[in-house]
């Protein structure tokens, strides 16, 4: 699989990368089995980026990640992590569950904001003990919105601290805002943003600020969410549209989508996992997943070819904007103006 750098970081990322979100058991249970048996199916499929956080499932995504690279050459994969959720053991922990957070696990830990230089120094610590690694690549600030200036003043001189000890790589925001990466890629010398849910098919917020603002700057952006909590992956009644019940007129829109693209024979699904790729500034695309069914078929659907007529089809109905940079229709293939940095023989 293809290969990319973090803006001038050197940090390498595969053009999909492993959201481990799902193995932490995001709104159900998953077996260790199954857990395990993702990580491998995308490990076969050529995924060397995997991407977690203390927030997913109260540390069990992280175990179980660490888990199930145990054994593997460390210099063959990429592993991130987050700051900003420190978890401590809740007094009346494991007789409720985690499910008002999203995760169907115990309520072992309860989850407190820091964004303190301190707080920095003690999630990475118990996130590398989680995963039972000596080191992750890059770090990234976890959902900072309600405590940006914090986040700004405390957490990101801490990161850019390790990052200049090389404790960590390269450092970053992972957010599903625009406003606030946009403003740490203009007053901080992060690599990454990890831009999840606005830029998508049916979200084009990133285009107006973040991704111009990284691809002007050298950075480079992860783009996570593309399915928009369900939806794109097949839309229909009941389906979620941001890890909330879906508006009609939205629904209505995501059908017509799908309309479009099956008329040329390319699922839906493969278009927004493609659309990403059309941006400069875009390094690879996250994708969750809970069992090795669902890796195998998201490799596969970014493996199709989406010709241009798809993209022209979902303009022509007023489905995307006219100024919406079209993918290569190729496979595999970035813009030329991406290509510098491209490694095609990792692993």
């Amino acid at each position: 699989m293809r290969a990319t750098t973090l803006g001038g970081s050197g940090v390498r990322v595969t053009e999909l990368s492993f959201g481990a979100a799902g193995i932490g058991n995001l709104f159900r249970p998953v077996s260790d089995e199954a857990a395990s048996a993702a990580v491998e199916a995308a490990w076969d499929a050529g995924v060397c980026t995997f991407d977690t956080a203390p927030h997913y499932g109260l540390g069990l995504s992280e175990r179980r990640l660490g888990a199930a690279l145990r054994g593997r050459d460390r210099d063959t994969y990429t592993v991130s992590t987050k700051v900003g959720r420190l978890l401590d053991p809740n007094p009346e922990g494991g007789r409720g569950d985690d499910l008002a957070h999203g995760f169907a696990v115990p309520d072992t830990h309860r989850r407190v904001w820091d964004f303190s230089s301190d707080g920095v120094l003690r999630s990475l610590e118990a996130s590398l003990h989680r995963l039972g690694l000596d080191r992750v690549d890059f770090a990234l600030l976890h959902d900072p919105d309600h405590h940006a200036e914090q986040a700004l003043t405390e957490a990101y001189p801490a990161l850019e601290r390790l990052r200049g000890e090389g404790v960590v790589k390269a450092i970053g925001i992972g957010v599903n805002q625009c406003a606030l990466p946009t403003r740490f890629l203009r007053e901080t010398d992060i690599d990454v943003v990890l831009l999840a849910g606005r830029y998508t098919l049916l979200e084009q917020e990133g285009l107006a600020e973040v991704l111009p603002e990284a691809a002007a700057r050298g950075r480079s952006v992860i783009v996570g969410g593309v399915f928009n909590s369900g939806l794109l992956t097949d839309p229909k009644p009941g389906s979620t549209y941001d890890y909330a019940p879906t508006p009609p007129h939205v629904l209505d829109r995501a059908l017509r989508m799908k309309a479009v693209t099956e008329r040329h024979g390319v699922p839906l699904r493969a278009a927004a996992l493609r659309l990403p790729f059309g941006h400069p500034a875009v390094a690879s695309v996250l994708s969750g997943a809970r069992s090795a069914e669902e890796v195998r078929d998201t490799v596969d659907q970014l493996g199709r070819t989406v010709p241009a007529a798809v993209w022209d089809g979902l303009r022509a109905e007023g489905l995307l904007p006219p100024a919406r940079p079209r993918p290569c229709c190729d496979a595999g293939r970035r813009n030329q103006s991406a290509e510098e940095g491209v490694d095609e023989s990792w692993k």
